[in-house]
């Protein structure tokens, strides 16, 4: 019989923040409110800043009401941020340093689309590790995806004039002399640029690691995201021993073969997919017969 809790480890552009408005539907903060108190752990493993889980994701379920004794963990930056919260509000910010990219790169890259771009994206003053730029949500996906490739060039080039090994590929790991330090990340509404040590992997691995001295960790897990890069989680937990499967909430974009399952939702994408699969997910909570689905 399968346990009655799940782990979820869920990114949040896309799967639960819409790419349009940047904000999180209601009936998500329910739905994510009603599984943490069942008692599934409950972790957002994301690129975004801690700034934007406080802003998006916390302020809306304090005001819907977080119950007493739950706790949600964010993973932020890819692995490079993280801290917890609950009822009393958000905890310490934790920062891998060694993961943090210069100031001076950063300001570089702030000045470029000062000068350049600020037509169509904005620099995110609130990350901590990476440097990262968005859309700016009165420009149109046609407009930023074009001026995306043109920007993307631009601060690679700024990555060498800094000696900052680099590569423009989404998934690159460092050779055996240790030139590729960073990697240009872009997706649909913005570009990340970071470290090659940070990843979805890495969440994943600081997830458990922050859950473990807190709750038993469950055997089975759901994994939900949007982007290819994405899989990193469910390939992590499926190569340390746990049942997984994953969520793909824009699966238009290719799936890859994987060793677990891949779960899609009726034609449905981004955030209103994600709120069909956690929507399942309340269903499956057991009812007073014990009876019970497993999304």
């Amino acid at each position: 019989m399968p346990s009655s809790r799940l782990g979820l480890l869920l990114d949040v552009d896309g799967p639960i923040a819409s790419p349009v408005t940047r904000t999180v539907p209601p009936a998500i903060i329910r739905d994510l409110l009603t599984l943490a108190a069942a008692g599934w752990p409950v972790v957002f493993n994301t690129g975004r800043s801690d700034e934007f889980i406080r802003e998006q994701v916390l302020a809306p379920m304090l005001a819907a009401g977080i119950p007493e004794g739950v706790r949600f963990f964010a993973i932020c930056e890819k692995g490079a941020a993280w801290f917890s919260f609950g009822e009393e509000g958000a905890g310490e910010v934790l920062v891998d340093l060694d993961l943090a990219l210069p100031l001076s790169f950063g300001d570089d890259i702030r000045d470029l689309v000062e000068e350049k771009y600020s037509h169509l994206m904005f620099f995110d003053e609130t990350k901590r590790a990476m440097v990262s730029v968005e859309q700016s949500l009165d420009a149109s996906s046609a407009d930023y995806l074009l001026g995306q490739a043109s920007f993307d060039a631009d601060a690679f080039d700024i990555l060498h004039s800094h000696d900052m090994g680099a590569s423009r590929l989404a998934r690159v790991e460092p050779d055996s002399s240790g030139n590729i330090e960073y990697r240009i990340d872009p997706t649909i509404i913005s570009t990340d640029i970071e470290s090659v040590r940070v990843g979805k992997d890495l969440g994943a691995e600081r997830a458990l690691k922050l859950l473990a001295p807190l709750t038993e960790i469950p055997v089975q897990w759901r994994t939900v995201g949007d982007s290819r890069t994405d899989y990193a989680m469910a390939d992590y937990l499926n190569e340390h021993g746990y049942d997984v499967a994953h969520v793909d909430v824009r699966p238009a974009d290719g799936i890859p073969p994987t060793p677990y399952p891949v779960l899609t939702e009726h034609g449905l994408t981004n955030e209103a997919a994600g709120a069909a699969f956690l929507a399942r997910c309340v269903a499956s909570i057991p009812d007073a017969a014990g009876e019970r689905t497993v999304p």
